[in-house]
């Protein structure tokens, strides 16, 4: 495909419009080997919580895509909107193109000004990453019963409130319920079929938009592949859903004013991307 065709070029994948054949004015996705982590003790640590690409997995992309294949077949199976259409090779999915929920500036010329391109959804089956962070009063590894936030999606991901959403108009009080709604349902499949296998999914990230020539009904967009999941073993929760054995998992720590947690019982993706292969 060539790079005239291209839509987007993101963190895990590039988008390109097929402009002709069976497909055409469908968008192709080619998953690439790119992986997000973070930099400790200058070498790459890959994990799909961070959001900066430091470094590439050989074959990770033919896997991801067979991940995503199985779980939007799952989704379908379900009753559950999504834009995929097809796999055609190894690392290329044929989608729908899709609209993501976003806002253009309100007025043009202002210095500083941006639009809301798109939005992601977080889910949080329990407390550590990003939430633990920023709410360090809570235990880690807290049951926290699908929590679900909106963040900015881009090159650095910003949380956004649900009122701020409804407030500047970018989205419904209704299509927030209903989004919320959806990503809660979608993360309760995932975790469900993850809990078959005896692995617990910590937390995960969807992306949610309207497909470009359907009804307007918010659906979910983009991937479900290792790059948006964060999946742990030795899950044991409590009576509350709380997992008695952070003490033994999760290592916290602040430093210069920063403050990090790790879970010594999180899964590389390396370690399930092929369980439902």
């Amino acid at each position: 495909m060539e790079d005239k065709n291209l839509v987007y070029r993101g963190k895990s994948k590039d988008v390109f419009n097929i402009p002709d054949g069976p497909y055409a004015g469908k968008y192709r996705f080619v998953f690439t080997d790119k992986a997000t982590g973070y930099i400790e003790n200058g070498k790459p640590v890959f994990d799909p919580g961070y959001d900066t690409v430091v470094g590439e997995i050989p074959g990770k992309g033919a896997i991801a895509c067979r991940f995503a294949t199985y779980f939007f077949q799952l989704l379908k199976k379900k009753g559950i909107p999504s834009h995929y259409i097809d796999t055609v090779s190894d690392n290329e999915m044929i989608v729908e193109p899709a609209l993501p929920l976003n806002m253009p500036v309100e007025t043009a010329g202002i210095n500083g000004s941006a639009p809301l391109q798109n939005l992601e959804f977080t889910w949080r089956n329990n407390a550590t990453g990003s939430f633990w962070r920023r709410y360090p009063f809570v235990r880690p590894c807290r049951n926290l019963h699908t929590l679900v936030e909106a963040w900015t999606k881009g090159d650095s991901d910003i949380l956004i409130t649900f009122e701020a959403l409804e407030e500047t108009g970018a989205m419904s009080k209704e299509e927030i319920k209903q989004s919320v709604e959806l990503v809660k349902d979608i993360a309760d499949i995932v975790s469900k079929e993850f809990a078959t296998k005896n692995l617990h999914v910590i937390d995960g990230k969807f992306e949610l938009g309207r497909l470009k020539y359907g009804d307007g009904k918010i659906v979910i967009i983009d991937e479900i592949s290792p790059d948006v999941l964060r999946v742990c073993k030795g899950y044991t929760p409590d009576k509350n859903g709380n997992c008695d054995v952070y003490t033994q998992c999760a290592i916290t720590n602040l430093a210069n004013g920063k403050r990090t947690i790790k879970n010594k019982n999180q899964v590389k993706a390396a370690g399930f991307i092929d369980i439902f292969l």
